[in-house]
C-alpha cells in the first residue's frame, strides 16, 4: 500500500470538482483602541485578497468582532452571524488566524467545530495548521484551545489575585513614587532636596497662592520638575491632592476592567488605606488645611472637581496657540474704564515677559465673529474646498499599508514562538546558557525593530484615516446646515482642533480634517 500525504496549503484546502467552495474568514481583536482596530482592518484586507486569489474559491465575506473579549461566544455578534450563515448553507469553509481568535473557551470551541462539522462546514486555523475536516485534528484542537483559554483567564486572574493579596497585606509596592521620594532597596525614601520643594508648595498654598502662581514662582527660580522643562498648575494640583506626602497610601485608586481599560475607582472596587506606609514630608494637619482651601476655591467658582468644566472652564481653554512663540493663550478680563470690561485671550509668554513675545491679546468676541464667518464660508463653498479634498482621500489606496501591518504582526508572532522554543530548550538542558543569551538577544533586537516599524506604519495610517473621517464628518454637517448667525460652541468643539494667532488682525482655525482656514479679524 502506498501512503498518500497531502500538504495543507493556501491553494489545496478543500478542493472540490463540483464547483467553487464558498469561503469566509473570521477576525477578532479584543480591545477597541486605534492600533488594534487597524490590525483588524489589515486582517480583513489580507483575507479578502487571499480568498479571491484562489480561482476555486468563492469569496463570501469577512465576519469580525471588535472591542470585546473572546471568552464567551454569545457576546460576539460577528461570530454568531457566521454560524447562522453556515447553517443557512451560505458558507462551506472558514479561515481564521488561530484558535484563540475564534474563541478561548474550550467547551465553546469544540461545540462550534462539531456543530459546523455536522452540517459539512470546516475551519482552517492558520497558526496551528489545523483543518477540522480531518477528524484526527479534534484531540489537538482540544489541547490547544484549552491552552488558549488558560492563557486568557488564568494569567489575568492570577495577576489580579496577587495584587489584591498585596493590597490586603500592605506589602504592595507603589510602582512609581511621587516627586520628593525615591526607591532604595525596595523601600520608599525621602529625597531631601525635592522634599524642600514639596514643603514650599504646600506652605505657599496655605498662604493663599493659586496653583498657577506657585508654578510660575518655581519656574522663575529655575527649579526643575521631575518631568518636562516647566512646572504647570496641574502638576502643582496633583502634589497638593496626593495623600502620600503625609506618609499614608491609598491603594487601588484606579482599576482595569475585563477589556483592559483603566478607570478611576469610584466605589466599584475595594480600596485599601495604609497609615504610616512611609516617611512623611508634610503633616496631616497641613494636608487637610490645604484640601479645605482647594475645595473652597472650587465652590467659590462653582466648579465641581473632576468635571469637564473643572478641566476646561472655557470653550477656547488650551486651544489657542501663538504663532510667534508657540505658547498657549490664557483668558483674562480687560477693563477700559468702569463699567466697561471684556474678555480677551493673551499669550502666556507675552504676559510673563513681553520682550520674549510681542503677540498682543485678541478679544474673545472677535474670535466668535471670525468663527461664524469661517463656517458660513464653508457652508456656502464646500464644493470648492471639502468635496475635492474628500474625493482625493477616497481615491487613496491603503490596502498595501494594511497588508504590511499584517505581515509585521506575523513576523512578531514568529519571533515570540522562536523565543518560546529557546526557553523550552534551556529548561530541558538541551541548550547552553551562553548560547541561549546570544540567540534570545538577537530575537529581542529583531522584535524591537519590527515593533518600531509597525508603530510608524500604524501612526501614519491612523493620521490618514482620521483626516478622511473628519473631512467626511465636516462635509455632512455643512451640507445640511443653514448659515449660522452666532457662535456655535458644539460646532467648534466638533470640527476645530485649535486656533493659531498670527496677529491681532489675522487668526487661523486648524480643523480636525487637517486644513487651516485663515480669517481676518473684524471689530
Amino acid at each position: 500500500m502506498v501512503r498518500k500525504v497531502t500538504k495543507i496549503s493556501s491553494n489545496n484546502i478543500l478542493k472540490s470538482p463540483e464547483g467553487k467552495i464558498k469561503v469566509a474568514a473570521y477576525c477578532r481583536v479584543s480591545t477597541d483602541n486605534d492600533e488594534q482596530l487597524l490590525s483588524l482592518e489589515a486582517q480583513r484586507i489580507h483575507y479578502e485578497s487571499y480568498i479571491k486569489s484562489n480561482p476555486k474559491w468563492e469569496y463570501v465575506g469577512i465576519y469580525y468582532d471588535e472591542g470585546i473579549s473572546g471568552t464567551k461566544k454569545e457576546n460576539r455578534t460577528g461570530l454568531m452571524q457566521l454560524i447562522e450563515d453556515c447553517e443557512n448553507k451560505k458558507i462551506d469553509f472558514i479561515i481564521t488566524k488561530s484558535i484563540s481568535r475564534l474563541v478561548r473557551n474550550t467547551t465553546d470551541c469544540l461545540e462550534i467545530v462539531r456543530k459546523l462539522t455536522d452540517i459539512g462546514v470546516y475551519i482552517y486555523f492558520e497558526k496551528e495548521n489545523i483543518n477540522t475536516k480531518s477528524m484526527g485534528s479534534e484531540l489537538m484542537l482540544t489541547i490547544l484551545s484549552s491552552l488558549a483559554e488558560n492563557e486568557s483567564l488564568s494569567i489575568s486572574e492570577n495577576n489580579k489575585w496577587t495584587i489584591q493579596k498585596r493590597f490586603k497585606s500592605g506589602t504592595y509596592k507603589i510602582s512609581y513614587p511621587p516627586y520628593g521620594y525615591y526607591y532604595e532597596n525596595g523601600n520608599i525614601k525621602v529625597n531631601e532636596e525635592q522634599a524642600l520643594i514639596v514643603k514650599r508648595i504646600f506652605f505657599e498654598a496655605l498662604e493663599g497662592k493659586g496653583t498657577t502662581k506657585i508654578a510660575n514662582g518655581l519656574n522663575s527660580d529655575g527649579i526643575p520638575p521631575r518631568k518636562g522643562s516647566k512646572w504647570h498648575s496641574s502638576t502643582i494640583n496633583n502634589i497638593l491632592t496626593n495623600e502620600k506626602y503625609t506618609g499614608d497610601a491609598l491603594l487601588q485608586k484606579t482599576y482595569t476592567d475585563g477589556h483592559f481599560k483603566r478607570h478611576k475607582n469610584k466605589g466599584e472596587k475595594e480600596q485599601y488605606f495604609i497609615e504610616n506606609h512611609h516617611e512623611a514630608i508634610i503633616s496631616r494637619d497641613v494636608f487637610l488645611a490645604v484640601s479645605k482651601l482647594l475645595e473652597q476655591r472650587r465652590l467659590d467658582k462653582n466648579i465641581k472637581k473632576g468635571s469637564t468644566k473643572y478641566q476646561n472652564r472655557y470653550v477656547f481653554s488650551g486651544k489657542i496657540k501663538c504663532s510667534e512663540c508657540g505658547n498657549t493663550f490664557r483668558r483674562r478680563i480687560h477693563y477700559s474704564g468702569s463699567p466697561n470690561e471684556y474678555a480677551a485671550w493673551c499669550c502666556v509668554k507675552h504676559i510673563e515677559n513681553p520682550s520674549e513675545c510681542s503677540m498682543r491679546f485678541i478679544k474673545e468676541d472677535d474670535i466668535f465673529k471670525a468663527f461664524v464667518i469661517m463656517m458660513n464660508k464653508l457652508i456656502y463653498g464646500n464644493k470648492y474646498i471639502l468635496r475635492p479634498l474628500l474625493r482625493t482621500l477616497k481615491e487613496t489606496d491603503y490596502s498595501k499599508n494594511m497588508l504590511e501591518v499584517e505581515e509585521l504582526d506575523h513576523k512578531i508572532e514568529i519571533n515570540a514562538d522562536r523565543l518560546q522554543v529557546l526557553n523550552n530548550l534551556l529548561a530541558k538542558g538541551f541548550l547552553e546558557h551562553s548560547m541561549f543569551i546570544a540567540e534570545s538577544n538577537d530575537i529581542k533586537k529583531e522584535e524591537t525593530m519590527l515593533k518600531e516599524q509597525k508603530k510608524l506604519l500604524i501612526n501614519s495610517l491612523k493620521g490618514n484615516m482620521a483626516v478622511f473621517y473628519e473631512t467626511e464628518r465636516l462635509l455632512k454637517w455643512v451640507s445640511k446646515s443653514d448659515y449660522i448667525k452666532e457662535f456655535d460652541e458644539a460646532a467648534f468643539e466638533n470640527f476645530v482642533d485649535r486656533i493659531i494667532i498670527f496677529s491681532q488682525e489675522e487668526i487661523g482655525f486648524m480643523m480636525k480634517c487637517n486644513i487651516t482656514l485663515k480669517e481676518r479679524m473684524v471689530g
